[in-house]
């Protein structure tokens, strides 16, 4: 739904200049990227799930309603950002993040609405039986990915590449590795060594924003980064690197040999194992979201 958003709409949504605007239905809802995600106008929110004449009082009404009811306020999802309106000037616009649009969606008493808050129960359920039963969540993943035109070859080396990383994030956590820059950092060590490139770089050539780097892999690019992810787990181990600077050093290693190992293949074969290839023409939005099944915080 709407970045998220946008491919739970996707039926009736498209994109329009560069981008910038989503249409639903008849109705425009203004975005725009900042800081690695989609913010969208919370007014043309509300004006396409309400059909209000006026969405701006309605969007008035509901935060003090809501405050009044719960003393939630809903202004505190919201940040101000220059949005181009009807006459192409650039206004000061409340604008939410995907996770706080869900939120203002629960809060719109509207028929349209309905099905946004349905759809929001149905996965917090879902969510409720994969923390049960973990097995669900792989096989769901599957789903996902076969529904999306993925080959079963392909997935499974996508779910594998999941249990590689999380094997590898739990390492750097009992290692005294900080979740979040430090992660980073050391994912983007064993890129560079890997594939000569840094998560943000590679994205960069395969055209990619938000989506997922490795939901637009090939098999052997997915092969070489399990590898450099797997030998650093095992350097890690091996010589008890224990904070962020032995764990660097590790994570250079772990990706100097699958970067060894990429290089041989490729003089062998002739070909090059990094390629701009993509699954942007079958799908345009991640399915596998950071840290959403197990620990990963996977490219940046």
């Amino acid at each position: 739904m709407m970045g998220t958003l946008n491919y739970t709409m996707s039926k009736k949504a498209k994109s329009e200049s560069e981008g910038k605007i989503v249409v639903f239905g008849a109705k425009q809802i203004r975005r725009v990227w900042l800081d690695e995600q989609w913010f969208f106008s919370v007014v043309d929110i509300v004006g396409a799930l309400t059909d209000s004449p006026n969405p701006r009082d309605y969007w008035y009404r509901m935060k003090r309603r809501e405050k009044e009811a719960t003393g939630f306020e809903l202004s505190t999802l919201c940040r101000q950002l220059k949005i181009p309106a009807s006459d192409g000037k650039l206004y000061e616009t409340e604008v939410v993040n995907t996770e706080s649009a869900f939120r203002v969606i629960q809060s719109l008493p509207s028929p349209k609405a309905e099905p946004f808050k349905q759809w929001l129960a149905k996965v917090g359920y879902e969510r409720v039986q994969e923390i049960e039963n973990p097995e669900l969540a792989q096989q769901r993943m599957r789903d996902l990915y076969k529904q999306k035109g993925y080959s079963a070859d392909w997935i499974e080396k996508r779910v594998r590449s999941v249990a590689v990383r999380d094997e590898l994030t739990d390492e750097w956590k009992s290692r005294g590795v900080k979740e979040g820059i430090e992660f980073a950092i050391l994912t983007a060590e064993i890129s560079k060594a890997t594939f000569g490139l840094t998560p943000a770089e590679y994205k960069n050539l395969k055209g990619l924003k938000r989506e997922n780097l490795r939901d637009h892999m090939t098999d052997l690019e997915l092969i070489f980064t399990m590898l450099g992810e797997a030998a650093t787990t095992e350097i890690a181990r091996n010589k008890d690197a224990v904070g962020f600077n032995p764990n660097k050093n590790a994570a250079k290693e772990g990706g100097t040999i699958a970067g060894s190992a990429r290089l041989q293949l490729e003089v062998k074969s002739g070909k090059p194992v990094v390629t701009r290839q993509n699954y942007l023409g079958k799908q345009a939005t991640p399915l596998l979201s950071e840290g959403e099944t197990g620990n990963s915080t996977e490219e940046e």
